[in-house]
Formats: C-alpha cells, structure tokens, sequence
C-alpha cells in the first residue's frame, strides 16, 4: 500500500523536564505520599539526562494532582478527539482529500476508554461521510500503529479503490498516575502527548513511498513486564527495569526476520521511543543504525506511546526518502508483550 499523506500534532503546552520537576515541588503533599527513594528517583530523572528535554499535556498540569480516575477519563474525552482530528485534518490536506473521501478509519489508543470509541468523536468532528468503516484497536499499547496498517493494507487488498486513515492518538497526561513503584516513576518522567495520521491508498498515483513486509512476534509469558492495570478506577503502568532488554531483543529477531524474507539492504532504522535505556539497548543489537530520528523525537515530545514511530517516520522524510535500492525499516513495541515491524520503500 502507498502513503497518501502523513501529519502529527501534539498539545500547544509544553513543558521541559525542569518544569515538571517545578510542578512536582509545587505540590508537596504529593510527594509526601512518595518514599524517600521515589522523590530522590524523581529529582534524578528530571533533573539528569533522561533522554527528555520537552513534553507536550493536553491535560492541564495543575489539574493533574487534583483529578480522580472520573476526572481523568472526562479529561481524555475531551482532549483525545480534538488532538486526534487536528492531525487527521492536516493528513487530509496534505494528500489533497476532502473528508467525504476517506473511507475508513481505524484509531488506535491506550490511554483512556470510550464507548462509542475515539473513531466516532473524530469522524464527527472531521466530518466523514455515514458509510465510512469507523475501527477502533485498544490493548496493544504503544505498539499500536503498524498493526493498524497492517489492517489497513487487508482492507485495500479486499477494496482497492478506497482510502484509509490510520491514526494513533494518546492522551498520556490522562493516564497519570505516581506511586512508590520504580517503573511508576519513570513512567510519570517519560511520556508526552501526541497524534499521528496516516493515509493510505492501493496504488502509487502521487505517492511515493509503499509501506509492506509486516511481521510481528507475541511473547504473552512477558504480559506483566509492561502493560497497563488498574488502581482505584485509574490507570497504572507497570514497566519493569527489563523491559530495555526485553525490547532490544525482540528488535533484533524481527529485524533478523526481515533481513531472511528479503535481500534488499536496509538503510535506516526508525524505532518507537521507549526511552533512553531502550534505545541504547537497540543500538547495542544494532550498531550499524544511527536511531537518530527516534532520539530526536524522544529529546522533543517525550515516550507519546503508540504515535512515536509514526513521528520518527516523520522525521525521516524530511531529510528525504529511501534509496531506491534500500529500505527502511520500521519497528514499535509494547504491552502485550509483542512488537511489531515493516518496511517502506520509495515507489
């Protein structure tokens, strides 16, 4: 399948690492609920090389101490659709299509429930026309966004002539949660807030990259080192300290996959944004890749989960496109644990 068009957005405030270790301090009773070791982890973090200069909340910050797991969700629901159409809307007018146009769209999110799903907010708001297919995929975390065009590409090879929308939104302030739990806190120090849209159509006409080859491996006796649960009505994210390991090594064997189905070379890796420890993990299994593009997004919007690898893809091309004998190769990960990879080409 062939990309369309392509448009992030993230939340218009941000803040750097510093001022969210100055929000901390400016709720003491907050870490006064927080073990001696927690606050020291907190002050490290956020006032170290994590990896993190800036994140963008949709949420208000000063809100996010006072919400209950009611308020917190409210808070998804009213942010998550704006964020997720202002970067549908751009994708559209990029790829020079009106909204009646689009005949699919599958969201993917973790960060907050809703039913009717992110999809029907968004095709409102977009306005799409009542017969476009609206899919909405939750539980894969922040993995999320090749396994949607995987599903997009099914959809284009049953009905060739159709366009489709992916979009992968995370409102990851409305997920905050702080506890005495190591991966807790780094959790709180790490994710940002972002959308990625993404369109796709059967044939090239103006494209001029083609995204095939999805591979993906499910390591479920892994499930509780890296997913979501729930304490009092909030959601909590559990991340334990091997996840780096973890992901690295799922990287490594579906990149070996990859180079087997296939004798074209790959010229450049574009992985999700876990954080700093798994992406020098990656590039201790990879050192002929650079992971520039996924530093970078990183250092600028934080972990924003599921639309990471989206952003790093972004960030690729606008330094150009792939060789026309060399690939690029996308990879992303997460709760479940499973990881998720393809590759891209330039038509």
């Amino acid at each position: 399948m062939y990309l369309r068009g392509l448009a992030t957005a993230t939340p218009e405030k941000s803040f750097s690492q510093k001022d969210c270790f100055a929000l901390l301090q400016s709720h003491p009773s907050t870490l006064a609920q927080l073990d001696r070791r927690s606050r020291l982890m907190l002050s490290t973090i956020l006032r170290g090389d994590s990896g993190v200069e800036k994140r963008q909340f949709a949420v208000d910050a000063e809100k996010l101490f006072q919400l209950d797991a009611d308020g917190l969700n409210a808070e998804f629901r009213r942010t998550a659709p704006k964020l997720g159409a202002q970067a549908l809307a751009r994708a559209l007018e990029q790829s020079s299509l009106a909204p009646e146009n689009l005949d699919a769209l599958i969201v993917t999110t973790c960060t907050g429930y809703l039913c009717p799903g992110l999809s029907s907010y968004i095709a409102e708001i977009i306005g799409l026309k009542p017969n476009a297919w609206l899919h909405d995929i939750v539980g894969l975390g922040c993995g999320a966004a090749i396994p949607a065009w995987r599903a997009a590409s099914s959809i284009l090879q049953a009905e060739p002539d159709k366009n489709v929308a992916c979009l992968s939104v995370e409102v990851c302030s409305a997920a905050f949660y702080l506890d005495n739990d190591p991966g807790v806190i780094v959790s709180a120090c790490l994710f940002g807030d972002g959308a990625a849209a993404t369109i796709w159509a059967s044939k090239a006409g103006a494209a001029q990259l083609r995204c095939h080859s999805f591979d993906t491996l499910h390591q479920p006796e892994h499930r509780d080192l890296i997913r979501f649960e729930q304490r009092e009505g909030k959601l909590r994210n559990l991340l334990h300290s091997s996840v780096p390991e973890l992901a690295s090594r799922a990287v490594a064997l579906l990149y070996e996959n990859a180079r087997r189905a296939s004798p074209r070379p790959v010229s450049r890796v574009l992985s999700h944004a876990g954080g700093r420890d798994v992406i020098a993990a990656i590039r201790k299994e990879m050192p002929e890749f650079s992971l520039e593009e996924t530093t970078a997004i990183l250092k600028r919007h934080g972990n924003m989960s599921s639309p990471s690898v989206v952003f790093a893809l972004q960030q690729a091309m606008r330094s150009g496109h792939p060789e026309k004998d060399r690939d690029w190769w996308l990879v992303s990960f997460g709760a479940g644990f499973s990881a998720h990879s393809c590759r891209v080409s330039l038509v």
